[in-house]
């Protein structure tokens, strides 16, 4: 009988356990997921914050580094950037983060471009401390674009007609329903302009070159990892983990510091079904056409 007891004793206590230690790692789990990040303290690190294809938004980014800045166990910033650029707004919301991080902070930020990091993409490194890519990189490409579709001579051929009230003589500016007049093309090419010259400044600003230096390059040609380091426009050449040492001593953290990445998106129909997110699916789309047909300012290596 009292062996019996004690069985059951036994038993009934490795289930209470079983249950709280499956209760505890379904609370670890869920948090990660919902944080996105550990919640285990990792001690000190470097945090890796991708910045990844066309830049469209800048949310998913500026969420993840508002994450990494408030953890203090982040002791510095490492900017994979892999992008040929984008949106005009974005591509300076992340840059102007970015800038303000470097200055009321002492977490090193540091830039890492890979294949291509062009446009809006070195547009985002500007910010950084120090800026590395590979050898062969594709970067530069200092410059903006506006590009929309002009159907006019399409509607015409099948009969369709677009009738237009509006407010101003320049309301409609850069519709894809009429040509554009002279009075238009001087309008957008003067907001072209102001908006190049914003990017000048900001390679001015955060590079050790002059502004005539900078204005003959500006172009929108585009150079190699290599050659960016001889013009000055990149400080050096070096992997990605070479960056992430480099973080690392800045930091105080040694050569081989722990490092962090924000957690991968799940993986939805989308991903099962053509290898790609529905949200990246969005982004490509957008790539292609803007809303409505509007007019799109972007710094991308087109």
């Amino acid at each position: 009988m009292g062996s019996s007891v004690t069985d059951s004793r036994r038993s009934t206590i490795l289930t209470i356990g079983l249950l709280l230690a499956l209760f505890g790692a379904g609370v670890v789990i869920s948090a990660r997921l919902l944080l996105g990040r550990s919640v285990l303290p990792a001690g000190d690190r470097v945090a890796i914050l991708p910045v990844h294809g066309v830049i469209l938004s800048e949310q998913s980014v500026l969420r993840h580094l508002s994450a990494f800045r408030d953890d203090r166990g982040v002791r510095a910033f490492v900017i994979e950037i892999r992008s040929p650029g984008g949106g005009v707004g974005a591509s300076q919301a992340i840059y102007h983060a970015l800038k303000q991080l470097r200055d009321t902070e002492e977490r090193p930020v540091v830039a890492w471009m890979g294949d291509v990091a062009a446009s809006g993409g070195y547009y985002v490194a500007l910010a950084a401390d120090s800026i590395y890519a590979l050898p062969g990189t594709m970067t530069g490409s200092i410059g903006v674009i506006m590009e929309f579709p002009n159907a006019e001579a399409l509607l015409r051929k099948v009969g369709l007609s677009w009738e237009v009230v509006k407010s101003g003589e320049y309301k409609d500016m850069g519709s894809p329903f009429r040509p554009m007049n002279p009075e238009d093309r001087a309008i957008l090419e003067g907001v072209v302009r102001d908006v190049h010259d914003q990017f000048v400044e900001a390679v001015t600003e955060n590079r050790p070159l002059e502004r005539v230096a900078v204005e003959e390059l500006a172009d929108g040609r585009v150079f190699s990892g290599r050659q960016a380091v001889e013009l000055g426009l990149i400080d050096r050449i070096a992997t990605l983990d070479e960056a992430i040492r480099a973080a690392g001593r800045m930091a105080g953290l040694g050569d081989d510091p722990l490092t962090q990445r924000p957690r991968e998106s799940r993986i939805g129909l989308f991903d099962l079904l053509f290898g790609f997110s529905e949200t990246e699916a969005r982004r490509l789309l957008s790539s292609f056409v803007a809303p409505n047909g509007a007019p799109r300012l972007l710094y991308e290596w087109k």
